[in-house]
C-alpha cells in the first residue's frame, strides 16, 4: 500500500529520481517511519527515513539520516497529514535521543517554504553533491550537529 501511495505522489519512475539513488540499497530505519491512515483507516500517507553519509574528499564518510519521502495522496493534500508525519518522526528523534542512541543530522530534497518550520534549510549543503541532477537550493539539512559537517562532499547510501 505504501508503494501505491509513492507512485500516486511522486509517479511510477519516481526510482531514477536522486533521492532514490542517494538512498539505494538501505532499508528504511523503522523507527523513524510513519504511515498516516485516515478516520476510516485508510492509509493517506507516509514518511520513510535512510540511512546516508556524506562522503568527504578525504574518504571519510560522515553519518545522516535522509527524511523523505515523505507523500500525502493529492486529495489530501492540505489537511495536516504531512505535518503530522514530520512531527512524529521528529518526536520519534527526540524519544530516541533522550534514550542515549545516536542523533544524526538529516537531509531531505525539499522545498525551505515547507520544511524550513522544522529547521531545514541550504546554508550548510552548498558544497555537498548527489548522484544525479538536483537543485541546490533544495538539498535541506538540520541537526544540532550540522555545524560541525564536513563543508563539501558527495551524498549517497550508508556503508560502514
Amino acid at each position: 500500500m505504501i508503494e501505491e501511495v509513492l507512485d500516486r505522489v511522486f509517479g511510477e519512475d519516481r526510482h531514477t529520481r536522486t533521492a532514490y539513488r542517494i538512498r539505494e540499497g538501505m532499508e528504511w530505519l523503522e523507527a523513524l517511519s510513519f504511515a498516516a491512515l485516515d478516520a476510516d483507516e485508510m492509509l493517506v500517507g507516509t514518511i520513510q527515513c535512510y540511512p546516508v553519509s556524506l562522503l568527504t574528499k578525504g574518504g571519510a564518510r560522515v553519518p545522516l539520516v535522509m527524511v523523505g519521502p515523505v507523500a500525502v495522496i493529492p486529495e489530501r493534500q492540505g489537511e495536516g497529514f504531512g505535518v503530522g508525519l514530520m512531527m512524529a518522526m521528529l518526536d520519534a528523534e527526540a524519544r530516541m535521543a533522550s534514550e542515549g542512541s545516536p542523533v544524526f543530522p538529516q537531509v531531505l530534497i525539499g522545498d525551505e517554504d515547507y520544511y524550513g518550520r522544522w529547521g531545514f534549510s541550504a546554508r550548510m549543503t552548498g558544497g555537498w553533491g548527489c548522484p544525479g541532477s538536483y537543485e541546490a537550493r533544495r538539498l535541506l539539512a538540520r541537526g544540532a550537529a550540522l555545524s560541525q559537517m564536513p563543508a563539501e562532499g558527495m551524498l549517497g547510501p550508508w556503508t560502514a
